[in-house]
């Protein structure tokens, strides 16, 4: 498991000077009053939809797919609403990464800690289900300033990133896990940690069953759940992250652990879990992820969705 972040003058490599300077401005960017942020992020994401013209193509058809009652004419305004909230959310990778503690709570507000509590009390371990929201960075650093958890994460290949990556989530956290160790968030949850987990993407089909997703009825899904679920008395807590309109914040709620969750198989499993992270979605859909393809792997035999 991974916790603070080792420096080494490797890191110093000419070739990572234009990483570390980006890193810089970012840091630069994040020190402006929050409104300034907001808004800022939002020119931000509306402008790249000129420059990553296949990831608004992508967003729109996972939108059709997902929402096929949907008009034309709302879908295009969610799109549109969906790349300004990736631009804001560039910008609070950096607020995760560096913003001092007092900020961060003071724009900020937790509601439902006591759902976390209570399980502890047991010493179970905790999957604490969430989404890939655009504000997933702020997430955890919220969380961890009341509840230090777990991640799972996959390393970076840029190896300055990657240090920044891990310096910025271990800050309120207690470390990273490999999202290919397993064994070692098994290990985590059998001594009653709390472990972040979002199996809301599509991982490819040796690690996926097929079930329906909102109205995709075949949909690559993550077989993890079942698996760590099955292996002792181990509860899902959901929790969101909204980011309020206006530059009024944020409101990170945690609901109650679900109770009797089916382990009969993977598919069950799957699907009831699918249900969980479509509710969570729909408290915000126009800030999720869309941007990734989530239906690129399909059943043998069965053409492309993209």
């Amino acid at each position: 498991m991974k916790k603070s972040p080792h420096f080494h003058l490797s890191l110093l490599h000419p070739r990572y000077w234009l990483t570390w300077f980006g890193a810089g401005f970012l840091y630069l960017l994040v020190c402006l009053p929050y409104p300034i942020i907001y808004h800022l992020g939002r020119c931000i994401g509306r402008l790249s939809m000129y420059f990553l013209r296949r990831r608004v193509n992508i967003t729109f058809r996972n939108l059709e797919l997902c929402f096929p009652e949907i008009s034309l004419t709302e879908r295009q305004k969610i799109v549109k609403k969906n790349f300004e909230s990736l631009g804001i959310g560039l910008l609070e990778s950096g607020m995760a990464w560096f913003w001092p503690d007092w900020r961060v709570k003071h724009w900020s507000r937790l509601i439902g800690l006591e759902c976390i509590e209570k399980v502890q009390k047991n010493r179970q371990g905790i999957l604490l289900i969430g989404v890939h929201f655009l504000t997933l960075e702020f997430a955890a650093r919220i969380l961890g300033l009341h509840k230090q958890a777990i991640g799972v994460y996959r390393p970076h290949n840029n190896k300055v990133i990657n240090w920044i990556q891990i310096y910025g989530r271990t800050r309120s956290n207690k470390g990273l896990i490999d999202r290919n160790h397993i064994k070692t968030m098994i290990l985590c949850l059998k001594k009653g940690e709390i472990l972040w987990y979002l199996p809301d993407h599509d991982y490819g089909p040796r690690s996926s069953v097929f079930v329906q997703f909102f109205a995709v009825e075949q949909a690559a899904t993550t077989r993890g759940t079942h698996l760590l679920l099955s292996k002792g008395s181990i509860n899902c807590v959901p929790y969101h992250l909204v980011r309020l309109p206006g530059a009024k914040g944020y409101r990170m709620v945690i609901s109650h652990a679900l109770n009797n969750f089916p382990l009969q198989d993977e598919t069950e499993t799957a699907t009831s879990m699918n249900k969980v992270i479509e509710n969570i979605i729909q408290k915000a859909p126009e800030q999720y992820m869309w941007q990734h393809r989530r239906f690129k792997t399909r059943p043998k035999g069965e053409e492309s969705l993209y």
